[in-house]
């Protein structure tokens, strides 16, 4: 009995999370969207300038990996959209022909420093209340 009563008690916070989660991501994209980004994208771009802050760093796509919670082939889709809409710029990797590099151009810089007070103003808004 007293494992179902914990049980019970450890799905009320899982699900207490979860929605805190949806409704923190779906406000950034609302925010984000107007700018032509989404939450997914936003983070890619914030780990990027956080990770590879002078303009010419560059960061594994692999470091990536994890850090955004998607798939490889999800987050190789969202850095090639990133690309084709000039925010970041990808190379492959001299030493290890498997690795690719990515980092902000200039577009994408400028565009994080814009949205950034806008993401973070949804995260004390929904994670402070």
């Amino acid at each position: 009995m007293a494992l179902n009563t914990v049980s019970t008690g450890l799905e009320e916070r899982w699900r207490d999370i979860l929605a805190v989660h949806a409704r923190t991501m779906c406000e950034i994209d609302r925010v984000l969207h107007p700018h032509g980004l989404g939450a997914s994208d936003f983070e890619v771009l914030d780990i990027l300038a956080t990770e590879s802050p002078r303009e010419g760093d560059q960061c594994r796509v692999q470091n990536l990996v994890g850090r955004v919670h998607l798939s490889q082939s999800a987050l190789s889709r969202l850095i090639g959209r990133l690309e084709k809409d000039g925010l970041v710029e990808r190379s492959m990797c001299v030493e290890d022909r498997r690795g690719v590099w990515v980092s902000l151009t200039r577009k994408g810089r400028d565009l994080h420093s814009e949205v950034l007070p806008l993401q973070r103003a949804v995260l004390a808004k929904t994670l402070d209340s």
